[in-house]
């Protein structure tokens, strides 16, 4: 699977240590991330990683359009929702990309981890699902 990685400033050492408890599940898949998030999780994880450009610099987009072309099959977001950004009509554009697309998004941690335990017992080959001609 394609994971992207995405997380806002007062998250991401967050999501660097939810990258290095579940190093094992996510290093099994190719990962990609907007600039510094990707660039933290990989020093500390030693994942290879993708990086684009920061989110504020249209990380988000990037990853965005690679979810518009079912390149990513899940996201996960950590998002600080007590922080109002100028860049946030961006972060529900990426929501809702996910969503037309049915991209599995986690904006927390809690559900990341659902997602990712899901992952690593073989329960998300969604896309067999919703349309049975992605079969591998």
């Amino acid at each position: 699977m394609n994971i992207a990685l995405i997380a806002h400033d007062k998250k991401k050492e967050l999501m660097v240590q939810f990258c290095i408890a579940y190093c094992g599940i996510l290093s099994k898949h190719d990962i990609c991330a907007t600039g510094t998030t990707g660039k933290l999780v990989a020093e500390a994880t030693g994942l290879k990683i993708e990086r684009f450009l920061p989110g504020s610099q249209g990380g988000e987009q990037q990853i965005g359009a690679r979810v518009s072309y079912n390149e990513i099959d899940m996201v996960l977001f950590f998002r600080d929702p007590l922080t109002k950004k100028q860049y946030e009509p961006d972060v529900h554009s990426l929501i809702r990309l996910c969503d037309m697309h049915n991209i599995p998004i986690a904006t927390n941690v809690a559900t990341a981890e659902m997602l990712v335990l899901g992952l690593a017992r073989g329960d998300l080959d969604w896309r067999d699902i919703v349309n049975p001609k992605n079969r591998r």
